[in-house]
């Protein structure tokens, strides 16, 4: 098969190699657009989110038979004109699940131990204990707000924890409460009671700033706010607020309200995002980031070694399964 990998980075090449090596591979750092060269022999064809897959391309790639989207989401892709084509399209459904769960619970873990103001006071041969006194999560009621993949990872670390779990969820389970040793309860409630509150679903009209100056009222005093999904779900300007009223004592924050519009984490790591979106000079300027009871880390929770090797590991499972005819990921 002639297979072509677009918006490729180099140390993805060694992995996709060693698994497809019977195959022609070709590798190009830049975005398939109509004009790249000899497109029209290409089979099997794996992209990104910047190669934009319309009718006209398609009409230029006549022998293609599979698309593989390094991606979760696939809006670049017009999918009705590749079905009225015959081709196949993949995606990759999701790979940093565990990743972001652990990332939460790193965030919760600096803030509750007071690691960072530790570290840097030790740093400074000063041993001085006073004010560093921290809590135990054990007992402590966590509200998860989405039981998603990422969202049940959270809980079960939560458990690992002796934590008392609460959900948030618009299509609740019981199978899965009784699983796990969770109970759903309504967002209030879950509010009121929750020593600390962690968010896991994806940013929407409803779910846009479920922290908002409105709901300050609502929350247990001194409770800590985690986000590890979108920065639109939580206002700024509430968490400001919230922290100079000691209503929330703390936060850990890994995406910002106000940073550049992100639809796949992986964008992050692609030169072209950074030509696009200066993300030192939004957090420079969001003055959470000054704030010594907030942790902020920049877009950082799906960065590892293990979810970005995921998402070659299912691509090439894609592939090589589309090749034995039995196609996994279908679109």
């Amino acid at each position: 098969m002639n297979i072509a990998f677009f918006e490729i980075e180099d140390w993805e090449k060694v992995s996709i190699e060693k698994k497809l090596h019977t195959h022609s591979i070709r590798f190009e750092t830049a975005a398939l657009v109509i004009d790249s060269p000899e497109i029209e022999k290409i089979e099997i064809l794996s992209i990104f989110i910047y190669s934009l897959i319309t009718k006209d391309i398609l009409e230029k790639m006549p022998n293609l038979k599979l698309i593989v989207t390094r991606s979760t989401g696939y809006d670049h892709i017009d999918i009705e004109a590749c079905k009225a084509k015959g081709i196949t399209v993949t995606n990759v459904p999701e790979y940093g699940t565990q990743t972001v769960a652990e990332h939460t619970f790193a965030l919760l873990l600096a803030l509750s131990r007071k690691l960072i103001p530790s570290i840097e006071r030790t740093k400074r041969s000063d041993f001085n204990l006073d004010g560093l006194r921290g809590f135990d999560l054990y007992k402590k009621t966590i509200g998860v707000v989405g039981a998603g993949n990422i969202g049940q990872a959270v809980i079960k670390i939560a458990k690992g924890f002796g934590m008392d779990v609460l959900v948030f969820a618009r299509h609740p389970k019981m199978e899965l409460a009784q699983q796990l040793g969770f109970t759903y309860v309504d967002i209030d409630h879950l509010y009121q009671v929750s020593d600390v509150i962690t968010f896991h679903v994806p940013l929407t009209k409803e779910t846009t700033h479920m922290i908002s100056k409105d709901s300050l009222i609502k929350l247990k005093k001194g409770v800590i706010i985690l986000n590890t999904a979108r920065g639109g779900i939580i206002e700024t300007e509430a968490v400001l607020m919230g922290l100079e009223r000691d209503i929330i004592s703390a936060a850990g924050i890994d995406v910002l309200e106000e940073e550049c519009f992100v639809k796949e984490e992986r964008q992050l790591l692609t030169d072209q995002f950074f030509k696009e979106c200066d993300i030192k000079a939004q957090l420079l300027n969001h003055v959470l980031v000054t704030k010594d009871n907030v942790l902020v880390t920049p877009h950082n929770a799906f960065n590892s070694n293990e979810a970005l090797q995921r998402i070659l590991d299912v691509t090439t499972e894609n592939v090589l399964s589309f090749l034995q005819e039995k196609p996994v990921n279908i679109i």
